[in-house]
This record gives C-alpha cells, sequence and structure tokens, in this order.
C-alpha cells in the first residue's frame, strides 16, 4: 500500500491532526447551503485550539483538501461528457445533449459547487487565523500560507471556468453571509495573486509528497495566463517548470506502463507528477472514478464498477487516431446495450481497492505532459507562429505515446513546415484531448480557445446551447444568499 504522502493516514495523522479533523469534518460534509458554509462553530474551536503550533496550522490546511479529493473525480467525470469523444449514460447522458442540465443535474451539480466553496472557506480560516499562531515560525507559516493559497486559487479557477462570476469570498469577508458576485476578472485576479505569493511561499521540494511546490504554483499559474491569453506570461511560468529539470515523461513502452507505472494504484509519486491529489486504500481516502467509469468485464477494477461513462469507435475523434498511439489502446470495446462500437476506458486500474470509493490511484490534476503542451501552445501563440521549441515540446509527449524515448527524434515526429499558427494550435489541442482523457481538460481548453462550438459540430453533429457554457448558479445560493438576485444573478438560460 502507498504510503510517505499526505493522505496515508497510518504514515501522517496524530492524535492532534486526528481529533482536528473530527472537528472539522462534521461542518465540512454536512453542509449544504451558503449559510452552512459559513457556520462559525468550526473556526471558534480552531482559532483557539489549533492555530498555534505548525502541526496545528499543517491539520487545518489538511482539512482544505478533503472537499475537493470527494468531489474532484466526479467533476471530471462530468467534464468529460462535455466532449468530442466521452458520453454520459443513465441520468449523465443528458449532458452529451450540450442544452444546459435539466434539475437533476443542476442539483447534482451543486454538490460540486459546495465542495469547492467548503474547501475556499477552509482555505479562509487558515489565511485568517494561522498568523496569528502564538509558536510556529516564520518558515512554517509562510509554507502553510502559500499551501492554502495555492488550494484556493486551484478551486476559484474551477468555480470561474464552469459558473462565470461567482461570489468571491475570502479570509476578509469571513463573517460575511451574503456576498454579491464579483466579475470573472476580480476572481482572477485573486487567483493570480494568490498563486504568485504562494511561487514565493512554497517550496522547491515538500517534506511530503502530494502538497504543492513552488513549480505546482507555476503550472496552475502557466495555466491561468494561458486562459486569459496572456501567452507571453504562460510560456516563462512553463519554462521554469522545464528548465528546472525536477520532472520528466515517464517511459513507457506498453498499455499495462501507463496504467501501472503513470496512474497506478501503488504509485506513490513519479517524476511526471507536478501535483496530484492523493489517495488510499483506506476508508473514506479512496478515489472513486474507477467505480464510475469501468466496466465489470475488463477485470481491471476488483468492485465491478458503474460504467456510467463511455466513448464510441464510430466518432470521428477515435477513428482519426493513430493505432500505433497506446493512449488509444486504453480504450477496451465492451458491448453493455449502447451498442456494438462502445469503449470504456482501461486508463485506471485497482484489483485490490476496498470500496466503490476505496481505489488507490492518485488524481491527477497537473502533470508533466500538461506542462511540455501548455509551453507548446503559448510559445506558438506568443509568436504567432510555431516555434521549434514548441515544436520539441509537442513531439516529447507524442514520442512517449508510441513507447519511444521523448527526448529521441523519431519519424513519428510533427515537422514545423507542416503547419502555421492556427493548424498548429488545432494539433496540439488534439495531443492534449488523447493525453488528458478522464483528467478533465478537454472542454475547458475548446471553450477557452473558442473551438468548442466548430469541434462539436463536426465531431458530434450537435449545436451547443449558449447555456450550456457556463453551469448554473446553485438554487440554494440563490435562495440563501441574500446578496444574491435570484433574477438577475442566475447564469443565462436557468
Amino acid at each position: 500500500m502507498k504510503s510517505s504522502n499526505i493522505y496515508s493516514k497510518n504514515k501522517d495523522i496524530s492524535r492532534l491532526q486526528f481529533r482536528i479533523w473530527m472537528v472539522l469534518i462534521p461542518f465540512m460534509f454536512l453542509a449544504s447551503s451558503c449559510e452552512d458554509l459559513l457556520e462559525e462553530n468550526p473556526r471558534t474551536i480552531a482559532a483557539e485550539n489549533f492555530y498555534n503550533t505548525e502541526e496545528e496550522v499543517r491539520s487545518a490546511v489538511n482539512a482544505i483538501y478533503s472537499p475537493l479529493r470527494m468531489e474532484m473525480a466526479e467533476q471530471f467525470a462530468i467534464l468529460d461528457t462535455h466532449t468530442d469523444w466521452g458520453y454520459g449514460r443513465g441520468s449523465r447522458a443528458q449532458y452529451n445533449d450540450f442544452e444546459g442540465f435539466n434539475a437533476g443535474n443542476i442539483n447534482a451539480t451543486t454538490v460540486r459547487w459546495n465542495a469547492y466553496y467548503l474547501s475556499i472557506r477552509n482555505a479562509n480560516l487558515v489565511l485568517r487565523y494561522a498568523p496569528e499562531g502564538s509558536s510556529i515560525s516564520e518558515e512554517a507559516l509562510g509554507r502553510n500560507i502559500g499551501e492554502a493559497k495555492f488550494l484556493r486559487a486551484l478551486a476559484y479557477f474551477d468555480l470561474v471556468r464552469n459558473w462565470g462570476s461567482v461570489p468571491l469570498r475570502m479570509e476578509t469577508n469571513l463573517d460575511q453571509l451574503d456576498l454579491s458576485k464579483s466579475s470573472e476578472e476580480e476572481i482572477f485576479e485573486l487567483i493570480i495573486s494568490d498563486l504568485t505569493e504562494a511561487e514565493q511561499k512554497l517550496p522547491e521540494v515538500q517534506q511530503q509528497i502530494g502538497r504543492p511546490t513552488q513549480n505546482a504554483a507555476k503550472t496552475l499559474l502557466a495555466h491561468v495566463y494561458l486562459t486569459l491569453n496572456r501567452f507571453d506570461e504562460a510560456r516563462t511560468k512553463a519554462a521554469e517548470v522545464i528548465n528546472s529539470e525536477r520532472h520528466s515523461l515517464v517511459r513507457v513502452t506498453s498499455v499495462r506502463d501507463f496504467q501501472v507505472n503513470l496512474f497506478g494504484p501503488d504509485l506513490t509519486t513519479t517524476t511526471e507528477e507536478i501535483f496530484h491529489l492523493k489517495y488510499a486504500r483506506e476508508v473514506a481516502q479512496g478515489n472513486w472514478l474507477l467505480w464510475i467509469v469501468n466496466h465489470p468485464s475488463t477485470n481491471l477494477y476488483n468492485l465491478g464498477g458503474a460504467f456510467a461513462h463511455y466513448a464510441l469507435s464510430t466518432d470521428p475523434f477515435y477513428v482519426n487516431w493513430q493505432d500505433g498511439d497506446l493512449r488509444k489502446a486504453l480504450w477496451i470495446p465492451v458491448d453493455f446495450g449502447m451498442g456494438p462500437n462502445t469503449l470504456v476506458t482501461g486508463k485506471f486500474i485497482d484489483n485490490q481497492a476496498i470500496s466503490n470509493r476505496g481505489a488507490g490511484n492518485d488524481l491527477p490534476i497537473y502533470r508533466y505532459s500538461d506542462v511540455l503542451l501548455m509551453f507548446a501552445e503559448a510559445s506558438s501563440r506568443a509568436a504567432n507562429s510555431p516555434t521549434e521549441e514548441a515544436l520539441e515540446a509537442l513531439n516529447q509527449v507524442h514520442r512517449r505515446a508510441y513507447g519511444l524515448d521523448p527526448n529521441i527524434a523519431s519519424d513519428i515526429d510533427f515537422q514545423l513546415a507542416d503547419y502555421d499558427s492556427e493548424s498548429f494550435l488545432d494539433l496540439i489541442l488534439t495531443e492534449r484531448a488523447y493525453e488528458f482523457q478522464f483528467e478533465g481538460k478537454r472542454w475547458l481548453d475548446l471553450k477557452r480557445t473558442g473551438k468548442a462550438a466548430s469541434v462539436i459540430q463536426e465531431g458530434r453533429g450537435k449545436t451547443i446551447a449558449e447555456k450550456h457554457y457556463l453551469w448554473p448558479i446553485p438554487f440554494e445560493e440563490l435562495n440563501l444568499n441574500k446578496g444574491l438576485d435570484p433574477t438577475t444573478d442566475q447564469n443565462p438560460g436557468y
């Protein structure tokens, strides 16, 4: 079983940490409204008893992760039904229509909205009270503040990209129940500010695997800049991660290598990991993405699976995918009533999971391949033309996908003369689509580049309804947060 990371309970949770988890967890998971999110009882207890020493502050920082770990796998699965390759089954099939959300799926989305705000709330508690600690060094305080700001930025980045303008809850307005929506510009301003400070305060190498580093902050910042079309800045941050030489692509020669050596349940970390949410085969500590996407006939997951997500071998996306790409071979033909062309993913495997939420596989948020492809895109878009450096970064990811040495030129390499700025961007986006399936990237890539409408029309024959681009603000938020007007503050179409 994995150990030596921040979520191996036997390794890292002391009696003090266990006590603070017992204090905070009931409020994190029973909260279901804006009012509940700001329940002050945990704050009072934490401020008086748990923010004085490094161990106490670290325990409070740990609480920021829990809501994200509970819901991020579901978030990725839902995002990947909004694509030209992924379908949802049952109640999830409605996402495939690209016509917005029905009442049932609005309620499901609310759970993830609440999880992000629970994480933000717990980060705000650290940011507000940790500086008042009586027995913590400046170095330890800075490291924990940097971690809290990184995680808050991560949560707001997902909120603003999926919901648009949202209430901006910070440590400075923690006591204010009723907040109006802040503009997307204001939210991105906070995200960049948080990540800039996190980059300065986080260490190059963490004491525990699974906590963010300077390179994690640089990577997220590169992604934010790319989303804002600030290509020079995105290129600079991605280049800093590359030039640090702290990461490299994991070598593979087979599908099994992908499953075991890159995404396997027994991995503690890899050279490719920039920032992952960590899981373990322990009660309430496991990853449930495997249960969502697996089919029992694959024999890749010992608890069967819901096979709630699938692909079709007849779609242009799959048809146009070269057969020599090992990532394509991660898809397995299984006819479970959706037709003979149905495919299920074999990307994540675990035959020793202890429950539906008990698989040991970590959830990749950022990998080194993401840094390389962000660098390739940012470099070419900053120069308004493909560059040699951008091409090499792209080719490294492409070579690895065919089982080749990423750092040695090959006969499958893309050639600079074959592309202009637009076709090179399409090439990068396609490579990203192959590389990051069930990592929640494709739909957001298509949105930020303005290519969603054309890609979905070409690949699915669907016209995206305008209201599908932004998810609905939860009804309970509109009803309970008196700073919002349910008529004017709901996203268009709902």
